[in-house]
């Protein structure tokens, strides 16, 4: 996902007046504040009276300011308060509101008090990579118009912020590289947002069948190696938004539908380090925005389809650490490939034959209707025994 340059953000946040809902994320630049309020003028306004409230709440809750970014949190005037950005309210342009706060890579720890729901026309909060540890305060529910939250990178702890499930208008959600942990509420795939960045932490769960009901472009569940489930047949149903799908170490034990062949604005997909068994379906070919696949360390096996190798826009395609037995020549043409520790007679770095073999003696893998693995089927019962008829005398 593209942030904007810091003259958009200022751009964006003059569009407000107009456009409230449109605002889009923001990497504030100090030199390019936005025009605040006298001092005494916001003595004058409740919400920059609510904001000075929850803005000073928050410089009490900051145990180190390494940067000294809050150094000029002083005095009711916060729209002249660093990373902090007014814009006219959305009911009432004749009123000025904090509209955006942005504290990204400020270093600072400390907690996030309860009075920051006080921001009640905030359409913008980025805190990514700092120090705040706790849990999101559950005010943050009361933030209707919350476009964006970035909350990356911190050591926030608890189970995943059900808050976000009460904000109509979030439409970006980045809560990854954390200590969360727990349930994913399956709601959050119901949400009409369109990023979801959810890597990184401790949740543990299983793709629910709401995962396809999900609008986003870019949903990302890496390294969440406790997740579990299958990649459901009913994935096409995204194809009308989904760019990207990463889900590598994610604890997956599936096969690949055929189904996900219908997703034809995919340019990034990304199974690797999971569980993914069977073949790659050659219905993959249809994906013709694809630029990078990766399925390394799976138990896929077969022969790799040449139809994935001639998709127009395939610059990176990544399939080592599997029990494939043969490639297209054309795979090698593809600009960057990885086949090693495969069973590719005639490539270089490949496994043992006596895994290759080993492998090719297990039982085949069956997908059921959902695109979970099928237990294997058991094998069938010995003949009777019949005892031989008792002697006649």
């Amino acid at each position: 996902m593209t942030r904007m340059s810091s003259r958009a953000v200022a751009a964006a946040f003059l569009v407000l007046a107009v456009a409230w809902p449109l605002l889009a994320s923001a990497q504030p630049a100090p030199s390019m504040p936005p025009p605040s309020l006298p001092a005494a003028a916001a003595t004058n306004n409740s919400r920059l009276e609510k904001a000075y409230v929850a803005l000073q709440a928050l410089k009490r809750a900051i145990t180190d300011d390494p940067k000294k970014l809050t150094k000029n949190w002083c005095g009711p005037d916060v729209c002249n308060y660093f990373g902090v950005y007014c814009a006219p309210a959305p009911d009432d342009p004749c009123q000025r509101t904090v509209a955006g706060v942005d504290l990204n890579h400020g270093d600072l720890a400390g907690t996030l008090p309860e009075e920051l729901g006080l921001l009640s026309d905030l359409a913008v909060f980025h805190l990514n990579s700092n120090r705040f540890c706790g849990s999101l305060p559950e005010s943050l529910r009361s933030l209707h118009l919350l476009h964006e939250i970035d909350v990356s990178n911190n050591q926030l702890s608890g189970p995943f912020p059900s808050q976000l499930l009460c904000l109509p208008n979030v439409q970006y959600v980045d809560i990854r590289f954390n200590n969360l942990c727990g349930e994913v509420p399956a709601a959050i795939f119901d949400k009409k947002i369109d990023a979801l960045f959810i890597n990184n932490n401790h949740f543990e769960f299983s793709l629910p069948d709401s995962f396809t009901n999900s609008t986003a472009s870019v949903i990302v569940l890496a390294n969440l190696p406790r997740v579990s489930g299958c990649l459901p047949s009913s994935i096409g149903d995204m194809a009308g938004t989904l760019n990207e799908l990463i889900l590598l170490n994610s604890g997956i034990s599936s096969c690949i539908p055929p189904e996900i062949g219908k997703l034809d604005k995919l340019t990034v997909l990304d199974l690797s380090f999971n569980n993914i068994a069977g073949t790659l379906p050659d219905t993959i070919g249809n994906m013709r925005a694809l630029e990078q696949l990766d399925v390394a360390h799976n138990q896929l096996a077969g022969e790799i389809p040449e139809s994935i190798c001639e998709l127009p826009h395939l610059k990176n395609f990544t399939y080592s650490y599997n029990f494939f037995c043969g490639e297209p020549h054309r795979c090698l043409e593809v600009p960057r490939i990885d086949d090693r520790q495969n069973c590719i007679a005639g490539r270089p770095d490949q496994r043992a034959g006596e895994q290759c073999i080993s492998f090719l003696h297990q039982p085949r893998v069956h997908c059921d209707a959902h695109g979970c693995i099928a237990p294997p089927s058991p094998p069938p019962p010995p003949p009777p025994v019949h005892a031989p008829p008792p002697p006649v005398y």
